[in-house]
């Protein structure tokens, strides 16, 4: 019997697990707060209702053989107690509770040994200014930032004030060459599988990935490093799913993991098109205990983040589409998001080719290409 499968969450990420799932003949539910959440007309069955309210996600729970995540700001409590009574949840609960909170998250990668910044943990933002010694840093909420959001660069103690005031981390800037990740996946029989080191280039303001290329322009040496670590990662959490590992490698030649994210990334997104198996179908086989497919890579390959423009906001217009598909090996992904608002994440685009200089030129090209505006 096809198992029943819900979704925590019914945003891209969940959007583009469902598009694998359809290959598969999956049962999906979907609950998510937004009526018009991009899976609402795709899915088994759409719930509306918060993610973070205990009963909600409890009897939501409730109506499925196995659950999942897209997004890990969700009713951890919740989901304990559907475990205790013999409910797949994957990840595990326990895995996603020490991942919510960076403080948690940066303590587990020092107790295990993996290779992290330094760090100081914080309750307020006078523990901030006593760390003048410590700067720069970069002071991170504990809880509930993402995408840029929950991150403050203190430079000198003169920008104490910029720290939150609210339990925080203090970590330690990292004179870094370049940004990595690498997407791993474990299933309950411990078996474990990577895709290949992406290098990421971030938005110069927003603290968000703007596109990334995959392979990553690094040495074998710190390729392998890099997979390893993200291996480790995977074994030491023991989680059963996917696990984003982002990564900075150090003008030293050391590579340390920045943050973890237990579920499909941006980071991997141009693997739907660029490798055998994409992270979305991996997902799957991970959470339902199928051997884990091949993430060998077809060609190079690089993501471009589609983001709303700035300076509209309304019902999404994309400016350039005709051109953008006039271009050999671009394949543009659009969310199902009706309204745009300035930096909000619309789509991605993969672009392909053989040549690794000319998939940065076609880059160049998809960038100035295409905008959402309204």
């Amino acid at each position: 019997m096809t198992p029943t499968i819900g979704i925590l969450g019914g945003g891209q990420l969940g959007l583009m697990l469902l598009q694998a799932a359809i290959d598969w003949n999956l049962r999906v539910h979907i609950l998510d707060p937004d009526a018009e959440a991009p899976c609402h007309a795709l899915c088994t069955q759409f719930v509306q209702g918060s993610l973070t309210d205990y009963e909600t996600v409890y009897q939501f729970g409730q109506t499925v053989d196995v659950l999942t995540i897209e997004i890990e700001r969700v009713n951890v409590d919740a989901l304990e107690a559907l475990e205790r009574e013999g409910k797949r949840v994957f990840p595990q609960p326990a895995v996603i509770r020490t991942i919510q909170d960076k403080r948690l998250q940066k303590q587990f990668y020092r107790d295990h040994n993996l290779p992290t910044a330094d760090f100081i943990l914080t309750d307020n933002r006078a523990d901030v200014t006593q760390h003048s010694d410590f700067l720069p840093a970069f002071h991170k909420l504990g809880r509930d930032g993402y995408d840029g959001r929950g991150v403050q660069r203190i430079a000198s103690i003169s920008d104490a004030d910029k720290a939150f005031d609210a339990p925080g981390v203090l970590e330690k800037a990292v004179d870094f060459e370049k940004e990595l990740a690498v997407i791993v996946a474990r299933n309950e029989q411990g078996q474990v599988q990577t895709f290949p080191t992406v290098e990421m280039v971030f938005h110069p303001e927003l603290n968000l990935v703007e596109y990334l290329f995959a392979p990553a322009d690094v040495s074998d040496e710190i390729n392998q490093q890099a997979q390893e670590i993200a291996r480790q990662t995977a074994d030491a959490f023991g989680i059963v799913g996917l696990l984003a590992v982002e990564l900075f490698l150090d003008k030293a030649g050391n590579v340390l993991i920045n943050e973890v994210a237990p579920r499909p990334h941006n980071s991997g997104h141009h693997t739907i098109r660029a490798n055998v198996t994409s992270q979305f179908e991996q997902h799957w086989r991970a959470i339902l205990n199928f051997p884990l497919g091949d993430t060998s890579a077809y060609q190079p390959a690089a993501m471009v983040n589609l983001l709303g423009e700035e300076g509209y906001t309304g019902p999404a217009v994309y400016e350039g589409l005709e051109a953008l598909l006039s271009m050999p090996g671009v394949f543009p992904f659009f969310y199902g998001k009706a309204l745009t608002k300035p930096y909000r994440k619309m789509g991605h685009i993969t672009v392909m080719d053989a040549d690794m200089e000319q998939l940065r030129e076609k880059v160049a090209l998809v960038k100035g290409s295409i905008r959402v505006i309204a």
